[in-house]
């Protein structure tokens, strides 16, 4: 049986304004009604798996598992990361939690924001890659080139594997330097079965990029593996030994938080920040490739965004609100108002409740230096959207000036807010749409559409949804001190005291 592990950390700076990093994109509904997450974990369906492993950060920990649960998931474990420690460590913890309940146990790790068109060539792929990964091996799956892309990694295949009795029928390979003798094959364009690894290769300039497409024996690197649990943790002792030693004393301390496992956080910080292929995949003699030809990617920026959506016949991408004259091969993503572009080609924008991006497609790898500088500038457009999400609903901040703030707040049906108070300010709620159990310094209230309540500065108070639909209210706020660290939590469901 297959063990997923999905990998929910990342910031996702490269799809701002839309991705924050409060709200990154493996939370985001970039293509249909479901989120990157959530189409990662529905893709497993048709293979023969036990209950998924999701590792994320603390501060993503309610996104996953409120996405989770809308999946009708019941059996899930959830490992936070106390700090990132890129993916070698983090798969560790997974590894080590998995072997805890098999000790055979085998791990498809995959990212949480990868884009796969076809889930039925994914799943095969994932099959073939079975035998070898149950032989001991490490297997990577190696994305077949579509184009000379220089925003990914590659792996270089030597030959087919020869070993384990994995016979190769058909080869990729057409370098001087992997000649037929070695390989006892014959070129064709697909790949077909296991092949062994000769090199990683970092990401390379257009003129290697075509170089290695027209070699033929190149793969691109998509961070998807399949392998023993009890594998890899050998492999990365060997490797890795500090990266072993933390993640080993960190989960021998653990603690169960609702549906979230806590790890010993000094233990873990003692870790060095490393990525599995550098930890790993670039040492071990174990490492092997399965092709893979699913129409994937990583939806690293805005431009790779646009390759996977569907296009008008403008090749425009287009969603929202937006009205096109003369506008070609665009994207363009209207989340909350009209957007109209006239006489325009090749650019990105991107128009969000408190920002707007517009850029040429050419240049938009250097997003993450922008909002590098949004942080380094002390504004919080980098955080978080100004819908901000919790365990309990969200609130939208709709006007904030000297001593006040108004917000909108929704409660999902039987959530409650955390029972709290501040130094700082006063709120009035009104309530809009269905009805508010409100608790002011232990007396309780019910409040439906059209009534109000005031809090008092220092009054401890909670908010409660006891109906069937959701509550929605408006908040305004007043006070010296508006912000959201103004908040002494004194009883909380979530574990958030």
């Amino acid at each position: 049986m297959i063990t997923p592990v999905i990998m929910a950390g990342g910031s996702g700076t490269r799809l701002w304004p839309l991705s924050r990093q409060l709200n990154p994109k493996q939370f985001l509904k970039l293509f249909g009604d479901r989120t990157m997450l959530q189409q990662t974990l529905q893709r497993l369906q048709g293979l023969f798996c036990s209950s998924p492993i999701v590792v994320c950060n603390e501060e993503h920990r309610f996104l996953a598992g409120e996405q989770i649960l809308e999946l009708g998931a019941k059996d899930f474990s959830i490992i936070l990361e106390p700090s990132p420690r890129n993916t070698a460590p983090a798969i560790a913890l997974a590894a080590i939690h998995a072997l805890a309940n098999d000790e055979n146990a085998l791990l498809l790790v995959l990212p949480a924001d990868h884009v796969i068109a076809d889930a039925e060539s994914f799943r095969k792929a994932v099959m073939d890659a079975l035998p070898a990964a149950k032989d001991g091996r490490l297997v990577t799956f190696g994305v077949v080139p579509g184009h000379p892309e220089t925003g990914y990694g590659y792996i270089k295949t030597r030959s087919p594997m020869a070993d384990g009795g994995f016979q190769m029928t058909e080869k990729v390979c057409h370098s001087e330097e992997c000649s037929d003798e070695e390989s006892g094959l014959t070129g064709v364009s697909l790949p077909q079965g296991v092949f062994s690894v000769e090199r990683f290769v970092e990401k390379p300039d257009l003129a290697t990029a075509e170089g290695y497409l027209a070699e033929g024996c190149y793969f691109w690197n998509s961070g998807m593996f399949l392998f023993q649990a009890k594998t890899y943790l050998e492999e990365l002792e060997k490797h890795a030994p500090y990266v072993h030693e933390a993640c080993r004393k960190a989960m021998k301390k653990t603690a169960k938080d609702l549906d979230f496992i806590r790890i010993d956080i000094e233990a873990f910080e003692l870790s060095p920040s490393i990525s599995i292929d550098y930890a790993v995949m670039e040492k071990t003699a174990l490492a092997c490739v399965v092709p893979l030809d699913a129409g994937w990617s990583d939806i690293g920026s805005w431009s790779a965004l646009w390759e996977a959506c569907e296009k008008d016949e403008e090749n425009n991408s287009i969603s929202g609100d937006v009205k096109t004259i003369d506008t070609e091969d665009c994207l363009i993503r209207a989340e909350n108002r009209l957007v109209a572009t006239i006489g325009v080609k090749g650019l990105v924008v991107v128009e969000t409740k408190d920002a707007v991006l517009v850029a040429h497609k050419d240049h938009v790898q250097k997003i993450k230096d922008l909002v590098e500088d949004i942080k380094q500038n002390g504004r919080h457009e980098h955080l978080n959207q100004r819908e901000v999400f919790r365990p309990w609903g969200s609130y939208d901040s709709l006007e904030t000036g000297e001593r006040f703030q108004v917000k909108r707040i929704r409660v999902k049906p039987g959530a409650k807010l955390s029972l709290q108070m501040h130094h700082h300010r006063a709120e009035h709620w009104i309530v809009v749409r269905g009805s508010a159990k409100v608790t002011i310094d232990g007396e309780t209230v019910f409040l439906t559409e059209n009534e109000s309540t005031y809090i008092p500065i220092g009054k401890s108070h909670a908010l409660e949804n006891p109906g069937k639909i959701p509550l929605e209210l408006i908040e305004v706020q007043s006070g010296s001190y508006l912000g959201e660290d103004d908040i002494v939590r004194l009883e909380d469901r979530y574990g958030r005291c």
